[in-house]
Formats: C-alpha cells, sequence, structure tokens
C-alpha cells in the first residue's frame, strides 16, 4: 500500500491530532497518502487544517489534505479510521468526579472505571455505533481504531456490536519501544535512554497483560534474571521522596508508593500506576484504619481548562508565526496509532500493545477477554503474544472489571438503565446501593444535554 488514507474523527482532540499530523509527514509509508481531518467544531478543524498545510509545504511532502466536520465526507476510500472525539469531555469528567465524590468514590481521571467510566460511555459509545455504521456503508475494508475511553468498552461495543468491522482499542500508555525503554531504566539494565539499543530490546523479555488501565507485569527476564524485584525496588526508592505538593495532578501523585503496595500485596508490579489506582477501593477513604498514603486526589477540572487553552494557544503561535512551523518538527513526535498504522502499511514486523480479544494469549482467561496484549499486527490481522496464566488474585480483579465493562457496553447499545444501574453496582468502586441509586440519579440530571434523549423517555 503506497498511499493510505488515514481518517481521524476527532482532530480537534489535539492530545492525538498535533501528533498524528508530525507521523503522516515524517513516514515515509504514510507521506504519499491522505490525511482526512474531521472535527464537528469548524474552527478548530480550519486550525488543525491551517497547521498541518503548514507542516506539509514545510516539509515538502506529497501527503493529501482533506478536512470536513461531517465524517461521511471524509470516510470514502478509508483504509485506516481513528476515533478520537469526546464531548465536552473536561467538563463532564468535572461533574462525574465531583458528584461520585460525594457518594464515597473519589477518581482521579474519572473517564474509564467507576461511575466516570460509565457516564462517558453513555456519552461517546453511541456516537461511536453510529460511526461504525457509517464505516460499514462507506469503507467496509477500513480498519477501525478506537482511542476513546472507556477504551476496553468501546472496544468491546465495537467487536459486539459492529462485528464485521475490522477493529481494536488503543492507549497510549504502553506505547513501545518507550514502555520497555522506560523498565529498562527502572531494572537497571540501562542507566540512561540512549544506551537503549536494538540488542537490549531484543533480550528484554517484558510481557505486560490484562485490561486496559489496569494492566501488570507478568515477566520482565533479561540475561536469564528475573528484573521484577529492581523494578519495585526503584519504585520504593521513588516512594521515598514523593509529596503531593506542587503543580503534579491528580493522576501523577502517590503513584511510585501505590504501585509498590501492589507488589507487595499481589507479587506483580502494575504497569499504569496512574489509572490502575482508581480501579481499587483501597485509596477511595472508606476504611476506618489511617493509611500511609492518603485517598486520592480528584480530576483538577479548571487545571485541565488551563491545559487544553495551552495547547490551543500553542497551534495559534504556529499559524500566526509567532513560533516557526520549524519548532513544530522538534516539539512532537510519533503518536501511538500512526505509529501502528505505519507498521501495518509497512509491514514492518513491530510489535505493539493493543486492546483486543485475548485469543489463548492469558491461558487462564477467556478468548473473548478484550485485553490489553502485545500483538503483531498485519493488514491481514491481529495476533497477541503468548503471556501465560494470569495469577488467581489478580484474575479476580480482572474479570470484576471485565464483567463491568461489558455490562456497561450492553447497557448503552442497548439504551437499558436496567443494565446501567448493575454495572454501576457491580463496579469495584462501588459500596452502597443507595449511595448508587442516589447517584446514578444526579449524574442522569446533570447531564442531560450530553445524553441520548431515549434515557428520558
Amino acid at each position: 500500500m503506497s498511499s493510505p488514507k488515514v481518517t481521524v474523527i476527532g482532530a480537534g482532540s489535539l492530545f492525538f491530532g498535533r501528533q498524528a499530523i508530525w507521523q503522516m509527514v515524517h513516514s515515509s509509508h504514510l507521506n504519499q497518502g491522505t490525511l482526512a481531518l474531521v472535527d464537528s467544531n469548524p474552527e478548530r478543524l480550519k486550525k488543525l487544517k491551517t497547521l498541518a498545510e503548514m507542516v506539509i509545504a514545510e516539509t515538502g511532502v506529497g501527503l493529501k489534505l482533506e478536512a470536513s466536520t461531517d465524517w461521511r465526507d471524509a470516510l470514502p476510500d478509508s483504509d485506516f479510521v481513528v476515533l478520537s472525539f469526546a464531548r465536552d469531555t473536561v467538563k463532564y469528567r468535572g461533574i462525574d468526579c465531583t458528584v461520585s465524590e460525594k457518594y464515597g468514590i473519589r477518581m482521579c481521571s474519572g473517564d474509564t472505571i467507576g461511575p466516570g467510566g460509565v457516564f462517558r460511555a453513555m456519552r461517546e459509545l453511541p456516537l461511536i455505533l453510529d460511526c461504525a455504521k457509517d464505516i460499514e456503508e462507506l469503507c467496509p475494508e477500513a480498519w477501525v481504531i478506537n482511542y476513546i475511553n472507556p477504551s476496553t468498552v468501546n472496544g468491546i461495543a465495537l467487536k459486539r456490536y459492529a462485528p464485521k468491522l475490522k477493529s481494536f482499542a488503543l492507549c497510549d500508555g504502553l506505547h513501545m519501544p518507550h514502555v520497555k525503554r522506560r523498565y529498562a531504566l527502572r531494572a537497571g539494565i540501562i542507566e540512561e535512554e540512549a544506551q537503549f539499543s536494538p540488542e537490549i530490546d531484543e533480550g528484554f523479555d517484558l510481557r505486560i497483560a490484562g485490561v486496559n488501565h489496569f494492566n501488570w507485569l507478568l515477566k520482565a527476564d533479561y540475561a536469564g534474571e528475573d528484573k521484577s524485584p529492581q523494578i519495585a525496588a526503584s519504585l520504593r526508592q521513588e516512594a521515598a521522596s514523593e509529596t503531593d505538593g506542587g503543580d503534579v495532578g491528580a493522576k501523577a501523585k502517590f503513584n511510585a508508593a501505590i504501585g509498590y503496595q501492589l507488589y507487595e500485596a499481589f507479587g506483580y508490579v502494575p504497569a499504569n500506576v496512574s489509572h490502575t489506582k482508581e480501579y481499587l477501593r483501597y485509596w477511595q477513604g472508606h476504611g476506618t484504619t489511617k493509611e500511609a498514603i492518603p485517598p486520592l486526589s480528584i480530576w483538577e477540572t479548571e487545571d485541565r481548562y488551563k491545559r487544553h487553552e495551552e495547547m490551543w494557544q500553542q497551534i495559534d503561535q504556529f499559524i500566526s508565526g509567532e513560533l516557526p512551523i520549524a519548532d513544530y518538527m522538534t516539539t512532537f513526535g510519533p503518536d501511538h496509532a500512526t505509529d501502528i498504522i505505519e507498521n501495518m502499511v509497512g509491514n514492518l514486523g513491530k510489535p505493539f500493545y493493543v486492546n483486543t480479544f485475548n485469543q489463548g494469549a492469558v491461558s487462564n482467561m477467556a478468548d473473548d477477554a478484550f485485553l490489553e496484549l502485545l500483538s503483531d499486527l498485519t493488514m491481514d490481522g491481529i495476533t497477541p503474544r503468548v503471556v501465560g496464566a494470569f495469577p488467581r488474585g489478580l484474575k479476580a480483579l480482572q474479570e470484576l472489571i471485565l464483567d463491568t465493562h461489558e455490562l456497561t457496553a450492553e447497557g448503552v447499545a442497548k439504551g437499558d438503565r436496567r443494565l446501567i444501574r448493575q454495572a454501576l453496582l457491580i463496579d469495584p468502586l462501588s459500596n452502597s446501593i443507595g449511595d448508587t441509586n442516589a447517584l446514578m440519579a444526579e449524574l442522569f440530571e446533570l447531564e442531560r444535554p450530553a445524553l441520548p434523549e431515549h434515557w428520558y423517555t
């Protein structure tokens, strides 16, 4: 495939849109193709289109550019469709977290598990499924990459309710080879990032698996030695100097201390502590014993608004020339989704972590368990690499979380309040039927502008 078409729906989602432009012009496998930008906000779309035009002109590549506020205009002939949109996500995640805190559930991110995960799925998934129908009609052979949280819920729904499509879900937390380099540092295999080489990459057998945002290092072997104890020791050492001061966001607080505490409890290192801690009720503040690690800080709405504003200001500076467009080339870099697309188009044979059906990779979980697994990806399909068995304690937690996500996907797809209530009640953060009923009623009322009307009829 010499000229792939990549369509990004939700290009105004700056966490992905800016890097997608960078990768599309820098990759020799992609920069003779087409980048189609789609966003429902005309002003934001215009800015991203202008930025992309400037980057294409600066590099002189043959990349074609399309832009539309209607995804149906962009979908025909697409080889890849990346879903990366969110409706007023800062506002509604703030509501989810604030209301949940009233009922004893503290969420530092509020976009995957707990009431925040359920209600974000209710806001985003109907639009994802609408888009999937149009993909089936207009470009049925395209690969569909879901980049929208809750990644597992939305990924499950695409598999269950749009089974004809080739799809997988994605999160940037396990972007290869960066995640492997990071653990090589923690394990003492290398002392600085520049020392990470193809030989070290090949010799470091790192295996991570689990539900998205709740994955664990099941193996970390190098030169015949298990490096997990060294990785855990680095967490313990880092924890000794951790504080909750400064401008560290809620997702970043006490991650080393929590990671080491989980290692002590379960014997395995959590791979994505900034989210994993939110999946467990231990730091929600329900206990009677004073804990060494304080309860989670909740999602910082105003700080997120400020961060997004600064990101758009940077885009404006590039467009106005206040920042030279040449600086864009060194400011940004490859993105997880476009790295994978490049790999598939170029048949490069690199493995990546994606969310997909287990297919036997974890031997003691169902084949259709939707897990984040190191996988080989080609234009023909996805093959997860074998991991082995999950230890019993962690497997029990994985199954509960998967059941919560499965119920959420089914409840949203069917528009069934009963199933949504069940998902909230079995969610690992729930402790009270009464609180769950009250929380659910309050969120339905406050989020009515963002939810389909069928929930209220």
